[in-house]
Order: C-alpha cells, then sequence, then structure tokens
C-alpha cells in the first residue's frame, strides 16, 4: 500500500501560525475576529477532525483502491490526468457541498462548520468528526473512472488547503479573480444566515460551479454569521453531535414512515421551518 500524503497534517504548523498573525492584526485593528472561547472549541473540532482522519482515510483508501479495480480507463498519473482531476474533483465538491446544505443527512456532520458566529482562519478548523465516514461516496465516481485513489486523497487534500485561506474577513475584494475562484467575499456569504445568502457559494475552489448551476450570491449586506437558530454552546461533544440528536429525537416522535424519511433526508431549511412555525402555534 502506498504512502497516503499526508498535506494537511504538514499544513497545520502552517495554519496556527496564519491563525496567530490574523489574531495578532485583529487586535490592532480591534476589529473583534475572535473570541477566545469559540477559537479553543474551534481548535477543538480540528484536533478531533484530524485524529479521527487517521481511521477514515485509511478506510476510504481502502474503498476506493477495491473500486478502482474495475476502472473504465487505465488513466494513470501522467500530467494531464492531474489537470482533469483538479477539474473532476471540485466538480464532486461542489455537488457534495450543495446536498450538505439540502440533505439532513449530510447537514448533520456538515452544520459544524456552520456553528460559529465568527468568521476566521480559527473557524475554518471547525471541521465535522462524523463527516468524513460519509462523504466519500461523491467520489467513488473517481476511482471509477480510472483516477488513481492515491491521486484522488491528493488532490482532495489541496482543494481543503485552498479553502483554509477564504475564511477572513481581512481580504475584502480580488478583483476579476472573483468571477473564477471561491475568495473571502463569496465564502463570507455562504457563512451567512442572513436570508439572501442562505444555502448558496458551494465552491471549494472554483465559483464558477456556482455560477453555472443558480447557487451563486455576491455579497452585499453585512453579513451575519451562524446558523438560522444558534446553539450557543462551546462544548465540542454539543457542538459535534447536535443535530445527530435532534435526529434521533425527530425519528422518536415520527408517526410513519414518510416523517422519518424527512426527518433524515429532508431539507433541514424545512425541517428548521417547520419546528419554528409549530413552536410559535404551541
Amino acid at each position: 500500500m502506498p504512502q497516503i500524503p499526508n498535506l494537511i497534517h504538514l499544513a497545520i504548523p502552517g495554519f496556527i501560525a496564519l491563525l496567530v498573525l490574523e489574531a495578532v492584526v485583529d487586535a490592532i485593528m480591534r476589529s473583534d475576529l475572535y473570541e477566545l472561547k469559540d477559537t479553543a472549541a474551534s481548535l477543538s473540532m480540528g484536533t478531533g477532525n484530524v485524529l479521527l482522519g487517521l481511521l477514515s482515510k485509511a478506510m476510504i483508501f481502502a474503498i476506493f483502491t477495491a473500486v478502482h479495480r474495475f476502472a473504465i480507463f487505465k488513466i494513470g498519473y501522467q500530467w494531464w490526468a492531474w489537470v482533469l482531476l483538479f477539474f473532476a474533483d471540485d466538480f464532486t465538491y461542489y455537488w457534495f457541498h450543495r446536498t450538505s446544505h439540502e440533505c439532513r443527512l449530510f447537514w448533520a456532520s456538515h452544520v459544524i462548520h456552520h456553528s460559529s458566529q465568527r468568521f476566521n482562519l480559527g473557524t475554518a478548523l471547525r471541521q465535522t468528526w462524523t463527516g468524513n465516514f460519509m462523504s466519500f461516496i461523491f467520489w467513488l465516481w473517481l476511482p471509477l473512472a480510472g483516477f488513481e485513489p492515491i491521486m484522488i486523497l491528493t488532490m482532495q487534500a489541496i482543494s481543503l488547503l485552498y479553502q483554509f485561506w477564504v475564511h477572513t474577513e481581512l481580504v475584502r475584494n480580488l478583483g476579476p479573480l472573483e468571477w473564477v475562484l471561491n475568495t473571502p467575499s463569496h465564502h463570507r456569504v455562504h457563512h451567512g444566515s442572513n436570508r439572501q445568502y442562505l444555502d448558496r457559494n458551494h465552491a471549494g475552489v472554483l465559483i464558477i460551479w456556482d455560477r453555472m448551476f443558480g447557487s451563486f450570491e455576491p455579497e452585499g449586506e453585512k453579513v451575519v454569521y451562524g446558523l438560522t437558530k444558534n446553539i450557543d454552546s462551546y462544548n465540542p461533544l454539543r457542538i459535534a453531535f447536535h443535530e445527530w440528536i435532534d435526529i434521533w429525537n425527530d425519528l422518536r416522535r415520527a408517526g410513519n414512515w414518510k416523517q422519518r424519511l424527512v426527518a433524515v433526508f429532508g431539507s433541514p431549511a424545512r425541517n428548521a421551518a417547520n419546528k419554528s412555525a409549530a413552536a410559535t402555534n404551541a
């Protein structure tokens, strides 16, 4: 079994250095980007993600390798294969990310990343503990098409490395690059709980998919970060599992199979709206 590139682990010192730098600039500018408890919670979530990633990455590599045995094409490691894989991975990430906002099963893992009411480089490290054990299914078509499993995992890591820096308020607008790349401006919108910002800008590296598939929203009014109903907790266990607990409770209350299916696979936004309406009418 080849050694899986550990790009994320290698980048951790850089993540921390940039986070500290941003915090220092924030303190000088008095822009109130950071809050100690919130940042500690984000770092706790990131640490859990890295530790569980040791298990999930091995599992995913084994699954990709098994699927690759049935590959339709023999693509190999040529330079053009990396170019094709970049676009294939980024396209796949867009649909995975969009689904994570539209299907509650995947939102239960992804909501962790949106649970902070701050937006800074620390927020980038607020990652799921459960999502990696499910999200790989979106990428199964890549080893089946013929891309090497180790290439796929490497490209996924490169995408995540890119996405770290877009979690900042210190970079405002990048001019013409805003048309092609996912930028801090686009990603601020993605983290907004403002009505017009909900479930927009799902890009990984390229914003072109959002523009093509109708989910793009430019940054306009001031972004209000967090969830439409914030959990108001810095407890890592609460952050990691609160939506899973809510799903379980909804399943227990469900009166039929349709309600059970909606509780697990329905729209998170619709589920929240129904609960809010029920609470209002109670």
